[in-house]
């Protein structure tokens, strides 16, 4: 079933400090709103013409609609009813289309949405034209519709009813960025920090891109310190590895956050943080070579930059990993998810405060083949097992 969500003006009672044009992260509410539907598969949504921040609109597929204004004849749909206040999740929205309701009735979530299946979109919307709030929207329909309460998730969705509401809710799309697939201290320090830096961030016009080129720049500087055996210039080189790691995160928080995705930076994030990688691998390899006179070292730099490189390449190539792929994560995604895990640069750092940092380049020359062994592996059972029904089926 298509969806159209209507975002209405304010809810009731809604205090002045907060409307449509509150920002929120860097962006107004009723655009965030509209940006977020689209990234739910909501391409049809419509905005009172009452809505006066009309402006924010620009670049989006939200269509204007004047009161009274009757909408193309269409095929039974379900209308979401959002206040401009209500700050949703796309999965929550995309939620909201797929769940099964009763048809011919009003489902309420009391103050967040309301949603009905309706076979003639332009007469509930001419019932509704004028409305402000979900009570408004809620008693022009009621007569004609039974209401039942509609169960949805108080975790997707944030309704802002005062001003003090503002930095919580900036708190909570915050939290919202972080992905279930993380390691324990990318979870637990790293996206700390590098979110209290987006959030400072989302008002100013660095773009993700710009954040990038400032992590690899932090990335490259730190390589050459892997040169020296020095315990200092290897824990100062794992530190400036972190910081480009934590900076790194900043990037996508960014583009997720101001709904900024392109090709362009996915490419450039992903080219960039494999080569910072390998670089640091050389720099690795050339500081432990020069330090026993021996090439041995430099072979195991070439094994270790090229499996991790080859690595790269069928986790995102193949799209293996569980942020990405749909449904439940797999043995397959959950291995794949390990392959770009940040945690490792703490063993680094460990190594280097002994003086050892180039040590970590043995453990990758041995666990990156046998990682990308293992990986191409699953990959195969798992491309047999999406044949093997269709082949077996009648």
């Amino acid at each position: 079933m298509t969806g159209l969500l209507i975002i209405l003006p304010s809810p009731t009672g809604a205090p002045a400090a907060v409307g449509p044009a509150t920002r929120i992260a860097g962006l107004p509410l009723l655009r965030r709103i509209v940006l977020t539907a689209a990234r739910a598969g909501l391409t049809s949504v419509l905005v009172p013409s009452l809505v006066s921040e009309l402006g924010q609109l620009a670049g989006t597929t939200a269509t204007v609609l004047s009161t009274g204004e009757p909408l193309a004849s269409r095929a039974m749909r379900r209308l979401v009813f959002l206040p401009a206040t209500v700050i949703p999740r796309a999965d929550w929205l995309a939620g909201l289309l797929a769940m099964p309701l009763a048809r011919g009735r009003l489902h309420v979530a009391a103050g967040t949405v309301c949603v009905i299946d309706a076979a003639d979109p332009d007469a509930v919307l001419g019932l509704v034209a004028g409305c402000r709030s979900l009570d408004d929207v809620v008693a022009a329909l009621g007569p004609r519709f039974p209401e039942s309460a509609l169960a949805a998730g108080a975790g997707g969705r944030f309704a802002l009813t005062a001003a003090a509401d503002l930095d919580p809710a900036e708190r909570w799309l915050l939290r919202g960025l972080i992905k279930p697939n993380e390691g324990f201290m990318s979870r637990h320090f790293e996206r700390t920090v590098s979110l209290a830096i987006t959030r400072r961030l989302c008002p100013t016009r660095i773009t993700p891109n710009q954040m990038t080129l400032v992590s690899l720049a932090v990335g490259f500087a730190c390589a050459p310190f892997f040169v020296s055996p020095a315990r200092g210039y290897q824990v100062a080189g794992a530190l400036l590895f972190l910081a480009h790691s934590i900076l790194d995160g900043c990037d996508g928080e960014l583009a997720r956050l101001k709904f900024l995705e392109s090709r362009w930076g996915a490419l450039l994030d992903a080219v960039g943080d494999n080569t910072v990688h390998s670089v640091v691998f050389a720099c690795m390899a050339l500081g432990w070579s020069r330090h026993t006179g021996s090439a041995w070292p430099l072979i195991l730099g070439a094994v270790a930059i090229a499996s991790t490189l080859a690595v790269a390449l069928v986790v995102h190539g193949r799209g293996m990993r569980a942020s990405t792929a749909g449904g439940p994560p797999t043995l397959v995604s959950r291995l794949a998810d390990q392959a770009v895990y940040r945690d490792f640069i703490y063993v680094i750092l460990i190594l280097g405060a002994f003086g050892r940092a180039w040590w970590f380049l043995a453990l990758t020359a041995v666990g990156a083949p046998v990682f990308l062994i293992v990986l191409a592996w699953l990959g195969r059972q798992r491309e047999y097992g999406r044949v093997s029904p269709t082949n077996s089926s009648p």
